[in-house]
């Protein structure tokens, strides 16, 4: 018989990178994927032949959040789904110029970019086999942050500051790992090329870049605590 496939749960799993790790993770992993809308069917359709998958619909701003989460979990649970991993990629990338900036507006960044990922990750750790690693997918804006977007990059470089904390606190049973990514996924209204002169590598990051950093730090006993700088070195250029 094949060997099981790993249990790994995606929150924001079902769009954009999320969805794209979510593609190349179903090679080797089955996926737990969440996400704030239903992904479109034909999409989950497709997965769901090539992997063994679940999905939930966890949405940042809905008051019931907490209880939804441990509900679906305990479900996972009772069917004696154990999870060997987990990586919150959910997040939001608003342009919010400064002198444009109110309490809502900086409030719903918080809570979509800082807020969602740690009572994910609270819900989430209890139900990971021990040694597992719980990922966070950052930003390189915790080094350089973007300007016309200082909240989102005050969000990111709060969830940095919380990787080494959550190590302390979960270890030795688990482990806790960031990576701080550039460019995978350049948006509609951005330029690919100009992006790309960034970077010393002179080109954007992909999914698969990504995919591969995750299994990495899923595959690396001795790696707790840090922070995974994956920007083509950006950091340096």
């Amino acid at each position: 018989m094949p060997e099981e496939k790993p249990w790994w749960i995606l929150v924001g799993g079902m769009r954009r990178l999320g969805g794209a790790l979510a593609e190349d993770l179903a090679q080797d992993h089955a996926l737990v994927l969440t996400g704030s809308q239903d992904a479109e069917a034909d999409w989950l359709k497709g997965l769901a032949s090539r992997t063994s998958l679940r999905t939930f619909r966890w949405n940042a701003m809905d008051p019931e959040l907490g209880s939804q989460m441990m509900a679906d979990l305990a479900g996972l649970k009772s069917t004696g789904i154990r999870l060997a991993g987990a990586v919150i990629v959910a997040g939001a990338f608003p342009e919010q110029p400064f002198g444009s900036w109110t309490l809502e507006e900086l409030q719903n960044t918080w809570c979509v970019n800082l807020s969602f990922p740690l009572l994910c990750a609270q819900a989430v750790a209890p139900l990971l086999a021990d040694g597992s690693c719980l990922q966070f997918l950052l930003d390189t804006s915790i080094h350089r942050p973007f300007l016309k977007r200082l909240p989102y990059s005050a969000s990111k470089s709060g969830l940095a500051s919380v990787v080494p904390g959550l190590a302390k606190l979960l270890a030795p049973r688990l482990r806790v790992v960031g990576h701080a990514i550039g460019t995978a996924l350049p948006d509609g209204g951005s330029d690919p090329e100009w992006l790309a002169s960034r970077s010393l590598l002179r080109r954007n990051g992909s999914p698969e870049d990504v995919a591969r950093s995750l299994r990495f730090a899923g595959a690396s006993p001795y790696l707790t605590g840090e922070i995974i700088n994956l920007d083509g070195g950006r950091d340096w250029s």
